[in-house]
């Protein structure tokens, strides 16, 4: 048995905090589940299993559901979906849609109840409300079996960083549930739970294109393949996003920094690909200030999106060029304490220093 694991599509999600670059972003998740079903095709899975949160939510654009069945449609087999906590199954809910019964090798899968399929049986565990408490995956019996046995589940594995966690799931849940395989959905990033003999039988393949800053070993599906009752799974990672979102922390403590730093900006991946958080520390010379501005010109130019942080640079203690350069009189002499101010393990340095550079940002646009 082979087939193809998916999740957490979340088509129709706003992306809103990367401004202009938001559309770009969204069909691209559009563009990643197509990828999903052309692996699938060219695997030659015998079907998907789709487990949750396909959609934001289910006030989405209805052309944007029926856009998903375009693209799911184009699978050669069965699609098995189940709902996840941000498409609940509800009156009115995008599992509605009329166009999902126009096309046979779709599946939507609303009660919790065995469904067979060739050589084996499947474990759906539909979520009908975005905040439940209860185990999914507490309806299904373990019973010794002839078939491969796969469950499909959406919510959070014990162990993972919520206080009262929604829609939990026991971290032996396909043990206890007798699964050969328990496909996860919710989290992001993908990640396998072997068992005690080092055998993953349950995982969450991720999401299929990488949503925000700071998500880990997302951008992916999983290829599935169990030889039969109780094999051991074969898990494969399969890539299928496109999109890199970049976090660089960089310090600049000596001249020259910040152009070694840029020529490493300008070598980075495809710029159109690309998303950039950067973020600068450090001191900053006052001959390094033009070094800053083609620094700011190039993310702002280069790529489908950047920022750039450079609030933590604070001008050099050694230069007090630009000090001198201020006219004399108050500025001048405020200046020179919060310079002093910033130099040394006070309480006030942290404030003093960020007060310094709004002061040298500023004085640049008001002193010829």
């Amino acid at each position: 048995m082979k087939f193809l694991h998916t999740a957490d599509w979340q088509i129709g999600m706003k992306a809103d905090f990367v401004g202009s670059a938001a559309q770009r972003v969204r069909d691209e998740r559009l563009a990643a589940g197509t990828r999903v079903v052309e692996v699938a095709n060219r695997s030659k899975a015998q079907f998907i299993l789709a487990t949750g949160d396909l959609f934001e939510n289910n006030a989405v654009d209805r052309t944007l559901v029926r856009r998903v069945i375009d693209i799911l449609s184009g699978f050669q087999g069965q699609v098995f979906l189940t709902p996840g906590n941000h498409d609940p199954l509800a009156p009115g809910s995008v599992w509605d849609h009329p166009s999902w019964k126009t096309h046979p090798n779709l599946v939507v899968l609303k009660e919790p109840e065995p469904v067979e399929i060739p050589d084996g049986l499947l474990f759906p565990c539909p979520i009908r409300d975005k905040y439940a408490r209860k185990d999914p995956t507490a309806w299904i019996g373990g019973d010794g079996h002839d078939l491969i046995r796969l469950g499909m589940a959406h919510g959070n594995v014990e162990g993972l960083p919520q206080p009262e966690p929604e829609l939990p799931i026991p971290r032996n849940a396909a043990l206890w549930a007798d699964l050969d395989y328990l496909a996860l959905g919710h989290w992001h990033s993908t990640s396998t739970y072997p068992d005690s003999s080092g055998i993953v039988r349950m995982a969450y393949c991720g999401t299929p294109e990488t949503s925000r800053f700071g998500e880990r070993d997302s951008g992916n599906a999983l290829m599935v393949e169990i030889p039969g009752p109780k094999a051991a799974p074969q898990v494969q990672v399969v890539s299928t996003g496109r999109l890199q979102w970049l976090i660089l922390d960089r310090e600049a403590l000596a001249p020259g920094d910040l152009k070694r730093i840029r020529m490493e900006v300008e070598n980075l991946g495809d710029p159109q690909l690309t998303l950039l958080d950067l973020r600068l520390k450090g001191l900053l010379d006052s001959q390094e200030t033009e070094e800053l501005s083609r620094l700011a010109h190039l993310t702002e130019s280069h790529f489908l999106y950047a920022r750039l942080d450079a609030s933590a640079l604070i001008p050099s203690p050694e230069d007090h060029r630009w000090i001198e350069s201020l006219p004399s009189g108050i500025l001048r002499e405020a200046a020179g304490r919060l310079r002093d101010l910033s130099i040394g393990n006070n309480p006030e340095a942290q404030t003093a220093s960020q007060a310094l550079i709004l002061l040298y940002t500023l004085s640049g646009e008001v002193t010829p």
